[in-house]
């Protein structure tokens, strides 16, 4: 009955896995990724050796580092892509409960390296960022929930998953990590619109949002710093917006010269947060442009492919990571060039760090697995044969 109304795609019995995975894969996207990495290892080439040297550790250094870290995320994304959306599923739900004990218990094990904000657990060899992990793995759960209410007889997902998003925003806040708050409260409101959800109560979250924002800027030196600093028409010269803001006027199209950029011996995050400004006074507007366009194009395929999706969890689970993808890219951006408050996140697959990257190649491997060709067709196909 269901091929009957629905129809399917053709199936090819006992075909390998990597040959079946590289026919439905969305190639375009896997290749922007890999493309954005290089980028990202030629950028730390010349931002990282200046930390190095303040460190007393070899030149290379951190790109070293960054090229282990980017190849786990590389096989972890190949690994994932290959799954099934139930294995996913099942995955991100594990990883989620462990993520989210993780960032319980962050407050009693905890660290914050002398940044402010307990972000992070010290293992001596590394550091390990749970709010990293929890972004994935809280989209795909979060989706899982709001899919289960469309079943007949099925449990208040919605409500189940915005009681969970208030809770992690909460102890992010606390931390205080409010880039990575915003973004998770955004990756939510998405799915929860995909998912149907009427206008009045977008509304009313909204304005929760707000309230939320004037209670934190009242009450967090922290968060007021950064609101007022953005607001302030002048721009201190010695701030790392400043250095920033600076690097891009100097690089203009064409950049100053490979290696011969300054901002990345004045900028302490110069390999981290702040590595799209490195991009932009070496490599000028033209490399700016390719990595905004290797963004948009795998955000913008896999929200195109996933609206021919018919399976409610996919669609959500995979339009909350395009979307957390495609605007924490924006955010990072957007940071460097005044667009938006200090955030401190990095750019997905570029900025040096080890849980974010590998965060980030879990992550885009669920959401090609998401978006992969699949036997049981898509939407419009029925809409297609019902015109006929």
């Amino acid at each position: 009955m269901t091929e009957m109304v629905y129809g399917s795609i053709p199936q090819r019995d006992g075909e390998p896995i990597l040959p079946r995975w590289w026919r439905t894969i969305d190639r375009w996207s896997l290749a922007a990724v890999f493309v954005l990495f290089g980028i990202g290892l030629l950028l730390g080439l010349a931002a990282s050796p200046p930390l190095a040297q303040k460190n007393n550790l070899a030149d290379f250094y951190y790109v070293q580092r960054q090229t282990f870290f980017g190849s786990l995320a590389l096989i972890a994304m190949m690994l994932m892509s290959m799954m099934d959306p139930q294995k996913v599923r099942r995955l991100g739900v594990l990883g989620f409960v462990a993520a989210f004990v993780a960032l319980m218990l962050l407050p009693v094990f905890g660290t914050d390296f002398g940044k402010g904000a307990t972000r992070w657990f010290s293992l001596g060899f590394a550091s390990v960022q749970p709010s990293e992990f929890l972004k994935p793995a809280f989209v795909i759960t979060a989706a899982w929930l709001m899919a289960a209410a469309h079943d007949v007889g099925g449990p208040p997902g919605r409500l189940y998953s915005f009681m969970l998003v208030s809770v992690i925003v909460v102890l992010l806040a606390l931390q205080p990590d409010f880039g990575q708050a915003s973004l998770i409260l955004f990756s939510w409101g998405v799915m929860y619109f995909v998912g149907g959800a009427p206008m009045i109560l977008l509304l009313i979250l909204a304005g929760g949002i707000v309230a939320f924002g004037t209670l934190a800027y009242n009450n967090s030196e922290h968060f007021a710093r950064r609101i007022d600093g953005f607001l302030n028409p002048d721009i201190d010269p010695t701030t790392q917006i400043g250095y920033a803001t600076n690097a891009i006027r100097e690089g203009g199209f064409f950049g100053v010269g490979v290696g011969e950029g300054t901002v990345k011996w004045s900028l302490p995050d110069a390999h981290t947060d702040f590595i799209i400004a490195v991009a932009a006074e070496e490599y000028g507007l033209i490399l700016v442009m390719i990595i905004l366009g290797l963004y948009a194009t795998v955000t913008v395929r896999a929200l195109w492919r996933l609206m021919r999706e018919r399976d409610p969890f996919i669609r959500l689970a995979g339009t909350g990571l395009a979307c957390a993808f495609g605007v924490q890219a924006f955010i990072n951006m957007g940071v460097a060039v005044r667009l938006l408050p200090a955030k401190g996140m990095t750019l997905p697959f570029v900025s040096y760090g080890g849980s974010s990257v590998i965060a980030s190649g879990i992550a885009l491997g669920a959401l090609l697995a998401f978006t992969r060709t699949r036997p049981q067709g898509e939407i419009g196909d029925l809409l297609v044969r019902r015109g006929r």
